[in-house]
């Protein structure tokens, strides 16, 4: 077998290559769906939300997404299973169920033999197996660096679909995964990172967010989102902008995947940590930390595979409490902040 170091052959890395949200708004302005000619489309890309939701008759609701990266580890199985476990999350995180998935490869053969595409593939595969769902085909070219992902349909009930709106004041905030892949893998292309840390990584990126699905049944769930390249605070910003509610959270809360200052302290983070604050560092307050800048790199540290990012009601957090318990991550079983009323202008306080 070839021996080979997949991020080498690449610039960026998994959810760190997304453009910033700032760069994605100019891209898209003037871009918005006229719903007047798409009237079953409840969804779109005006939400900023997980996949687009097309209504059918017996409310049913088709989902669509894409997802699709550079390496981000450089073994190809694990590229492949982590690229296949991000693109299918944007389904359970409208509370769906994925249905079948398309391949997008970009490669470039004259680099890298297609046997090493193939094993990312299997890796793929290994994932949608257990998501149950197909491969059923795909699209490849010949590309300057390796890019790999999924187009993925999934359905859902309309009294199940979940959204970045309809979160409400008084609502808790939950998250599934501990922060940390960002700067973990950052670190582990520099040869940095420490083993259980990189395990532990790995082990959330090949995660299936499939609490989504019955966590869509919860009609106390008012909102959901998964945190991927945008960080934390980013995907709560687009959260917060859509439901109009401002959040508070409390940092000693949230859970993370090792000691994330090890790696900040290293200058171990993505790119696009940076470019993310710069986007929307706006909207946020800082209240008595010591160390503000190591809080912005965990904050906005671009996750890829990261968890679900729920907005529930108050009566219902111990329920959801427990099913978060019964997951691969139980320490999240904890609130780590609440929605209060937005105002003339939401905003996301951090204590």
């Amino acid at each position: 077998m070839q021996s080979i170091k997949l991020t080498s052959y690449s610039h960026g890395a998994g959810c760190g290559c997304k453009l910033s949200p700032e760069v994605l708004d100019r891209v898209l302005a003037g871009h918005n769906n006229d719903n007047s000619l798409f009237t079953g489309l409840l969804v779109g890309n005006d939400r900023r939300d997980d996949a687009a939701a097309l209504e059918l008759p017996n409310q049913e609701i088709l989902l669509a997404t894409t997802d699709f990266f550079m390496p981000i580890v450089d073994d190809p199985f694990d590229f492949g299973r982590i690229a296949a476990t991000n693109a299918i999350s944007d389904i359970y995180a409208m509370g769906g169920r994925p249905v079948m998935a398309l391949a997008i490869l970009g490669w470039p053969v004259d680099k890298l033999s297609p046997e090493i595409a193939s094993q990312v593939l299997s890796g793929a595969r290994e994932i949608c197996r257990l998501a149950q769902i197909p491969i059923a085909g795909g699209h490849s070219i010949d590309a300057p660096e390796p890019i790999f992902g999924l187009a993925v349909n999934g359905m859902v009930k309309k009294i199940n679909l979940k959204t970045n709106a309809g979160a409400r004041p008084g609502d808790v905030l939950y998250l599934t995964k501990p922060l940390g892949t960002g700067l973990i893998t950052t670190a582990e292309k520099k040869g940095l990172a420490k083993k259980q840390d990189r395990l532990r990584a790995l082990q959330s990126m090949t995660t299936l967010n499939k609490m989504g699905a019955e966590l869509g049944t919860v009609s106390a769930i008012h909102a959901m989102t998964d945190v991927t390249g945008f960080g934390l605070l980013g995907h709560l910003k687009e959260l917060c902008e859509a439901s109009n509610v401002s959040a508070e959270i409390n940092t000693s809360q949230i859970p993370y995947l090792a000691d994330l200052s090890y790696y900040t302290k290293e200058k171990s983070f993505p790119g696009g940590t940076k470019r993310n604050w710069q986007s929307y560092g706006k909207y946020v307050e800082m209240a008595n930390h010591f160390d503000l800048e190591e809080l912005k790199l965990i904050l906005c540290d671009p996750q890829t595979s990261g968890g679900l990012l729920l907005a529930v009601s108050s009566e219902a957090g111990k329920e959801v409490e427990a099913m978060i318990a019964g997951s691969e991550f139980p320490e999240c079983a904890i609130r780590i902040g609440e929605l209060t009323s937005a105002g003339n202008q939401f905003k996301i306080t951090v204590n």
